[in-house]
């Protein structure tokens, strides 16, 4: 034997676990006579402490020593025994008797004694457990027939295979010693081999690797082979070979190109706002994968926005649109056909020509046929279920587009009924808005601005924008800003209200999807890449209220500058539309995110608080012309809870512009935001802007901005600030003593025959009264009282209490609780707001002969 295989050399691997067991050799008697370095190391007995003594009394328990079956110890036996180890621990073991015979034990020696000495091997149960596992997994495994198993060795010859390593005809009978050159094709197995090697060299698994696979007898089409591989080594890191796996996925393979082809398709149909455009799209995927002719025919009253509804006779006129591959030339397109409503998939009169209907929520839309050609294999049921998927795919598309009309309608509905008007007068503020969507196609968006009267003649101007466009945009901004009023109705400070709007989005954003509804999945999201009406020119034409416009000129002709007229522009469509070479628009489900700036300005004080989620600063020029940008510290945009909101307060002068805006006015495709600002700066700044008419300054600066060049949605909001003068505010402190209320009254009842108020001194001093008497009685001093004249007359009464009042309902028994329902019925309108001191209760009265605000334009602001 050369040197290199002798045990403990490097090159000899051993017997497979006969490296970790133990080993002890007894006497006839039992006594150990010889101690292995791994009994040693398992029981941490040294060999000088166990020879000599009788292997009974290793065990935990010497009595329940297991003997060999029969009790006669000639041939080998095993066992399971709890021995004790040198450190007092109990180890359960599995052992192995192997009698050795000496001079006069043979094999007839039996009635001299039996073996002269035994060799014990043993090992911990829990590990001879686990040898028993590998083996028995190892012989499974190969007994497998779903899978090809091969082991190869360290020169890629086959060692073992299981009886499926290829799933067809054109084997050796007997693989053993070969290579895979040697019934493989040589491109094959060169593949397959060079994988191997790189498992071998590096030692990484290979996972699923695909080849093609064909044999020597049989070079077909071959089929596709999923390898999975990993490398053999010895306990001591000697590499000896590779095992791999060879999976069938042919069929897989398959199914893959045909999905691959349907997704291929999908896109190319729904890619398309056009009736048409679809039909030459569908016609043009199917062919060369699916056909050498393919012929889309659509009902005609597709083509207006009808419902198709089949005749009398049961058939739906059909107009031949779209042909495509060879002798296309050849189709009559634009006659018109009839085709029964209630077809189904069919192969034609010969296998290579099948026909498949355009149905969607259960109208009969069209049909698709496709033909192929003598040189190409017949269709086959796989195929024809492919092309009926395709249809029904194509037909959602269609059925879409002729909900387009309705849908239009719809949307500039909902986008003029969501925005206030355009023009705003109050003694705070007047203003002007307008409103210019990105897309004159969707005509809606999620772009807003408001003006919110609140108490004590202040007013909250509003600017924000909701992530995306379309509906979704707009449901969500009209949500925002109806959020945003209420806010504002409880007088909170602008920091306090912009966290709990923050909250409101973080809630919308992980509200849950709604399930479909009974007209069609998503509602509206059916509206994703569909054409625009062909034949809307018609009889079905919907450019829009007041538009004479079709689907490609939609929005009418009003310019920029008419974004806020008095009944606002023709509004597009909520879906986008395609350009002039039938190009997809940009419908998509929006994330929910928004930015807002909230601004309250006082009249009184003449200041002016607002507070930014990540919105663009407002712009302010001052009466004589100077333009600034207000510093701000904008927080996060809307949806990041937990993080404050800074509020920045400046002094407006009377005439004053505040200009809000969003960041499509200052950003635009080819401009960044410094430019956007310096640029609205410019304009604002030019002769005559500060006291220009709002609505015409307001056109000057949109008509700047060309629908096609904007990045987003702009929204525009021009405040010119009022002030009430000092002569029309009184402010008196009230001693915390009840009979300070009766100086207060006269002092109040003088001040309003002052104003030439001489008709409200009686319902002011029951107001005062109540109010005042509460304050003292529940919140203590000090108390101020503050009377403001402007388009009303409002009575504030602020106290250090942070308890805010609550109006109930007395029982005719009770003694108290009337006071604020008589403040109610006194007033137009009352409420509190928490103040940094504590609070503040307001109460409104109109003031006799002032002009009515109602008188306001009503306008939507589009």
């Amino acid at each position: 034997m050369d040197r290199k295989t002798l045990p403990g050399t490097p090159g000899h691997n051993g017997l497979p676990f006969a490296d970790s067991a133990a080993g002890a050799l007894l006497d006839a008697d039992g006594v150990v006579i010889g101690w292995t370095p791994a009994a040693q190391e398992l029981l941490s007995l040294p060999a000088d402490r166990v020879c000599g003594r009788p292997a009974r009394e290793l065990l935990a328990d010497p009595a329940g020593l297991p003997g060999p079956p029969g009790g006669r110890p000639v041939s080998a036996w095993s066992g399971e025994a709890v021995v004790r180890t040198g450190r007092g621990e109990e180890l359960t073991v599995v052992f192995q008797v192997l009698p050795l015979a000496g001079p006069g034990t043979g094999a007839g020696a039996e009635g001299a004694g039996g073996p002269a000495r035994y060799f014990v091997l043993g090992a911990p149960a829990g590990k001879v457990a686990r040898w028993r596992q590998d083996q028995a997994f190892t012989r499974e495994l190969f007994l497998q027939d779903r899978l090809g198993l091969a082991v190869f060795d360290a020169e890629l010859r086959l060692v073992r295979t299981n009886t499926h390593l290829l799933p067809y005809t054109g084997l050796l009978p007997d693989l053993r010693n070969r290579r895979l050159g040697d019934f493989l094709q040589a491109p094959d197995a060169a593949a397959i081999e060079r994988r191997l090697r790189e498992v071998l060299r590096t030692g990484r698994p290979l996972i699923l690797a695909e080849d093609t696979v064909r044999t020597i007898e049989d070079p077909g089409g071959g089929v596709v082979m999923a390898v999975s591989a990993f490398r053999l080594q010895a306990p001591d890191g000697q590499v000896f070979g590779v095992t791999a796996l060879f999976t069938d996925v042919t069929e897989q393979r398959r199914s893959d190109e045909r999905l691959a082809f349907l997704h291929s398709a999908t896109a190319a149909v729904g890619g398309s706002l056009s009736v048409t455009g679809t039909g030459e799209e569908l016609a043009a995927v199917l062919v060369p994968g699916l056909a050498d002719l393919a012929v889309v025919e659509i009902a005609r009253a597709v083509f207006t926005g009808e419902e198709p509804a089949p005749g009398e006779d049961g058939t739906v006129p059909l107009r031949l649109t779209a042909a495509a591959g060879e002798r296309a030339g050849e189709v009559p397109t634009g006659t018109v056909v009839p085709a029964d409503a209630g077809s189904a998939p069919s192969v034609g009169c010969s296998p290579s020509s099948m026909t498949a209907p355009l149905r969607a929520r259960g109208s009969f839309l069209g049909r698709v046929t496709v033909r192929r050609g003598p040189d190409r294999r017949d269709y086959a049921p796989a195929d024809l279920d492919l092309l009926c998927e395709i249809a029904a795919r194509a037909a959602l598309a269609l059925d879409n587009a002729r909900r387009y009309t309705r849908e239009h309608r719809a949307a500039v509905g909902l986008q003029r009924s969501l925005l206030p008007p355009a023009q705003a007068e109050t003694v705070a503020v007047t203003t002007s808005g307008f409103y210019l969507p990105a897309d004159t196609a969707t005509g809606v968006g999620g772009d807003w601005f408001d003006v919110i009267p609140l108490s004590s003649a202040r007013v909250a101007l509003v600017a924000g924008d909701v992530v995306g466009h379309g509906l979704g945009a707009t449901a969500t901004m009209g949500r925002l800003r109806t959020a945003v009023r209420t806010l504002a109705d409880l007088d909170l400070e602008p920091d306090e209200l912009m966290v709990h709007l923050d909250d409101l989005v973080s809630q919308l954003r992980d509200e849950p999807n709604q399930p479909d509804g009974p007209d069609g999945p998503d509602g509206l999201d059916g509206l994703d890449g569909l054409d625009g009406l062909d034949g809307l020119d018609g009889s079905g034409e919907s450019g829009g209220p007041g538009g004479s416009g079709g689907p490609e000129e939609p929005g009418g002709s009003g310019g920029p500058g008419e974004a806020l007229g008095a009944g606002g522009p023709d509004r597009p469509s909520p879906v986008t539309r395609p350009d002039e070479d039938g190009a997809p628009g940009d419908l998509r489900a929006d994330p929910v995110g928004a930015t807002c700036l909230y601004a309250v300005y006082d009249p009184v004080s003449r200041h002016c608080a607002m507070v930014s989620a990540g919105h663009p600063p407002p712009a302010v020029v001052d009466p004589d012309g100077t333009v600034s940008y207000v510093p701000l510290n904008p927080g996060p945009p809307l949806g990041v809870n937990g993080l404050p909101f800074e509020v920045t307060e400046v002094e407006l002068a009377p005439g004053s512009l505040l200009v809000l805006y969003t960041d499509g006015l200052i950003e635009g495709r080819d401009s960044d935001l410094d430019e956007g600002m310096a640029e609205l700066s410019r304009r604002l700044a030019r002769p005559g802007a500060a006291t220009a008419p709002l609505r015409e300054l307001g056109q000057e600066i949109i008509s700047a901005r060309p629908a096609h060049q904007l990045a987003d949605d702009v929204t525009l909001l021009l405040a010119r600030t009022h002030a009430v003068p000092a002569g029309n505010t009184a402010v008196w402190p009230v001693a915390a003593d009840p009979a300070a209320v009766a100086r207060l009254r006269q002092d109040a009842a003088q001040q309003l025959r002052a104003w030439g108020l001489e008709e409200l001194v009686f319902t002011t001093e029951l107001v005062l009264s109540e109010l005042v008497t509460n304050a003292i009685r529940h919140a203590g001093g000090p108390v101020e009282v503050r009377l403001i004249r402007a388009a009303q007359l409002t009575c504030e009464v602020s106290d250090p209490s942070a308890t805010q009042p609550r109006m109930r309902r007395a029982l005719l028994t009770d003694e108290g609780g009337r006071g604020l329902y008589l403040v109610a019925q006194l007033t137009t309108r009352w409420g509190s707001r928490y103040t940094r001191r504590g609070k503040t209760i307001w109460a409104e009265q109109p003031i006799p002969d002032a002009p009515d605000e109602s008188d306001e334009s009503d306008a939507p602001a589009i």
